[in-house]
């Protein structure tokens, strides 16, 4: 099953934003992850200013919906403006029904990040499509054993 939900940026104030929605849907933080806590990428030195700063963390507001969100980083987001602050994140089991979303979402559109296996275990990438749209996809990898192998 494909989900879609919104994924919110901010400018430094992700947590103090999170809370205060928690404060207002309750719950608990399945994950929350600093920009810090990130393993070293070749080409990605993490600005020690960034270190803090919240680089993910989910709130879930009923079982099919999750409120998401990060602070801006200058590489993702060098055109941070309040209002464009969203990107709406789809969420899909199968890698290959990931790739053929984010193919079609990319036509015509501009790739921010590829779709490629990351550090957390998910097949993600990150556009803009052709209409200004910011979407996220990814595909959580556990269970996909023969992906794995050919990635």
């Amino acid at each position: 099953m494909t989900t879609v939900n919104i994924y919110l940026t901010f400018n430094g104030n992700c947590k103090q934003a999170f809370d205060f929605y928690k404060s207002i849907f309750g719950g608990d933080y399945p994950y929350v992850g600093s920009f810090g806590e990130m393993p070293p990428q070749a080409g990605m030195e993490i600005p020690e200013s960034m270190k803090d700063k919240i680089m993910h963390i989910s709130l879930p507001i009923s079982q099919e919906t999750m409120l998401m969100g990060s602070d801006t980083s200058e590489h993702y987001a060098s055109d941070f403006t309040m209002g464009n602050n969203f990107s709406i994140s789809v969420n899909t089991k199968d890698p290959a029904e990931a790739e053929r979303i984010f193919k079609a979402l990319a036509q015509n559109g501009t790739i921010k990040m590829p779709l490629e296996k990351t550090f957390w275990e998910a097949y993600f990438g990150m556009l803009t499509d052709q209409f200004g749209i910011n979407w996220q996809v990814n595909c959580e990898l556990a269970g996909h054993q023969d992906f794995e192998k050919n990635n």
